[in-house]
């Protein structure tokens, strides 16, 4: 179980850059429980904090002491003061020394003075949880392959209830990893509309907590992005905005590029232009081919959109502004 709590409204996660930041998926005023599951608490169950507010004298001490109060032990902490933004942020991986079973309660209530103080945004989890995860397709396979293959071998703490694609090339792999698949075509407007309000219908049934675009080569509607707003991931090529377009790695063929790379972000209504979360680059020499470049150019967004993903799902992610902190 995943409880989410928050002093004040933090409906828009993607801000502009003078605006305040908060956790990731977006919360509302009050408590937030999703009916996902997982084993329950024992002796050896963690739980991750995760909060931001504004910067001040007294927080770590403050959360420090309120670890103490329930009985838990400090296993993991990061933290940061963003010196644009004026904001705090932290992540802790707490232990429980001793009833596990009734560590989350007596955390939570011995969080709730410290965050009304600090008006903060926090998060509790459970170290490991499997975040519920909602894959997008087309043509492309090496994304939804590798994402499969590490969740498979236990290298990626998701759940892929569904995959859905407007082509159906990714359909072996998808049976091949014994995951339900739905194509939907789309040719004009109105197929685009209905595979749309499949996506939201999918993410309400199944209790999806993050939706992957693992290459599909679709442009969200901003009524989708704003629906979506702090748990869709998308991937790309980084040669944006230099090169776009279908054939990016032809293009970067042609102008002899020495370095080839891929971007993950979250998505928003301005198209590529989303917070952050992973990138990561390959060198390339005159002697490659456009094969050879796309080739190199998917095992690199393979590699990123995964560490984007694993980021998300072990609440190592956190909203700056236009930027995003990853612990």
């Amino acid at each position: 179980m995943v409880t989410i709590c928050t002093p004040v409204t933090t409906g828009e996660l993607y801000q502009d850059a003078t605006a305040g930041g908060g956790v990731f998926p977006p919360v509302t005023l009050g408590i937030v429980t999703t009916t996902a599951s997982h084993t329950g608490p024992d002796s050896d169950t963690q739980w991750v904090l995760t909060l931001s507010c504004f910067d001040g004298p007294g927080i770590v001490h403050a959360i420090s002491g309120a670890v103490v109060e329930a009985g838990g032990n400090i296993e993991e902490s990061q933290q940061f003061a963003s010196a644009d933004t004026g904001r705090f942020f932290m992540r802790l991986q707490v232990s429980p020394v001793a009833r596990p079973e009734t560590f989350e309660a007596r955390f939570a209530g011995a969080l709730a003075p410290v965050t009304e103080r600090y008006c903060m945004t926090w998060r509790l989890d459970v170290v490991g949880r499997p975040v519920r995860t909602l894959l997008l397709a087309s043509t492309a396979t090496h994304c939804v392959n590798d994402l499969l293959y590490r969740r498979r071998g236990g290298q990626l703490p998701i759940e892929v209830p569904l995959i859905l694609s407007n082509h159906e090339t990714v359909r072996d792999i998808a049976e091949f990893y014994d995951v339900p698949f739905e194509y939907r075509a789309i040719a004009g407007a109105e197929d685009k509309a209905a595979f749309e309000a499949r996506v939201i219908e999918a993410v309400d049934a199944l209790d999806i907590e993050l939706v992957v675009l693992a290459r599909y080569m679709q442009i969200l509607s901003p009524e989708l992005c704003a629906a979506l707003e702090g748990r869709a991931i998308n991937i790309h090529h980084s040669f944006l905005p230099g090169f776009k377009g279908a054939n990016p790695y032809k293009q970067a063929h042609a102008r002899g590029v020495k370095l080839i790379g891929a971007t993950a972000h979250f998505v928003t209504t301005d198209l590529d232009e989303g917070p952050i979360i992973e990138q990561d680059v390959a060198r390339v020499d005159h002697g490659k081919s456009v094969r050879d470049l796309t080739q190199l150019g998917q095992d690199v967004e393979a590699r990123v959109l995964r560490q984007a993903v694993r980021s998300f799902a072990e609440n190592r992610v956190l909203a700056d502004g236009a930027r995003t902190i990853i612990f």
